[in-house]
């Protein structure tokens, strides 16, 4: 079976959690999104940062290329993993992978540490943005920032391991 993990990131966090993928999955190709030459795989496993509650630029244009293949996806993310956001993630990505005939296999996400340009944007901004006051954006980047650490790696190992069946 041949499997392609790829990955667009600019932090490292999402290029963290596809290295660990593809050192329990062995057998694979581990690429830079922007290194994919073709897409003769069995699976492919495509890993993204999150952009406005969906998969970002890179990421989005590489998955409109995949068609009718069996497929999973992952990101990192610097809102809370269990929020509603991350729910909207999860449904916007899937579905960008199923308007082309995909077999979704499954998806994983984990917190993510959030860019240092973000984070300074994001200062900028009023009291009532709606991603919530500055004192909760500050208490959930100092949580992000230790994402993603060796338990959320371990779980993306077992996650992929289960769903591939390797």
């Amino acid at each position: 079976m041949k499997i392609l993990i790829t990955y667009s990131s600019v932090t490292g966090n999402t290029k963290k959690v596809a290295k660990a993928i593809a050192e329990e999955l062995k057998d694979c190709d581990f690429l830079d999104i922007k290194d994919v030459k073709n897409l003769d795989y069995d699976i492919i496993i495509v890993g993204t940062w999150i952009r406005r509650t969906t998969a970002d630029p890179k990421a989005m244009e590489f998955i409109d290329k995949i068609k009718g293949k069996k497929v999973a996806f992952f990101f990192t993310l610097g809102a809370y993993p269990n929020s509603e956001y991350a729910d909207r993630c999860i449904k916007n990505i899937t579905e960008l992978f199923l308007k082309n005939n995909n077999s979704l296999l499954g998806n994983f996400h984990c917190h993510g540490a959030v860019s240092p340009s973000v984070i300074e944007r994001a200062m900028k901004r009023s009291q009532d943005d709606p991603h919530g006051s500055i004192e909760k954006r500050m208490e959930r980047w100092k949580h992000a920032s230790t994402h993603p650490d060796e338990n959320d790696l371990s779980n993306a190992k077992r996650y992929f391991k289960e769903i591939i069946g390797r």
